[in-house]
């Protein structure tokens, strides 16, 4: 029965509504419901880590999760870690998040500036370029 449950696509919206988290409890089928990991994602951003692989390449899943939730990057599939839009707004919300930014992000002097003013500590992630960059540093 509570497996029929996990899998009955109005009572998860219904618990959705209701909290997020509940995303935790669907059913795999349900966790690869692109509409129900948004319904989740809009509740409770950081539910990104619920949802299947498939969506967690899916930039606009992962875009709404990092809006609010910089850390929806570590949950992206690697292809997002290395889309500047993604990044951008990863960064802008949690700046040490750009540990998980590809090697071509980390040396991208936008993203690292954002990501500096943001959090001090994004700067032990930069390329090791950037970390001698003086504009940089003076950030700090």
């Amino acid at each position: 029965m509570v497996r029929l449950l996990k899998d009955d696509k109005e009572i998860v919206k219904i618990a959705l509504e209701q909290d997020g988290e509940a995303l935790e409890f669907a059913s795999e089928r349900l966790k690869d419901d692109k509409e129900m990991i948004m319904m989740a994602i809009k509740k409770a951003p950081w539910t990104i880590c619920y949802a299947s692989e498939r969506l967690r390449a899916d930039k606009e899943v992962v875009l709404e999760s990092c809006k609010r939730y910089g850390q929806g990057l570590y949950y992206a599939e690697e292809e997002l870690r290395d889309d500047k839009e993604v990044v951008k707004i990863a960064v802008q919300n949690k700046g040490s998040i750009i540990k998980y930014a590809s090697d071509r992000l980390r040396d991208d002097e936008e993203i690292a500036e954002i990501a500096v003013n943001q959090d001090k500590q994004a700067y032990h992630f930069l390329s090791w370029r950037l970390r001698q960059d003086e504009s940089i540093k003076s950030i700090l």
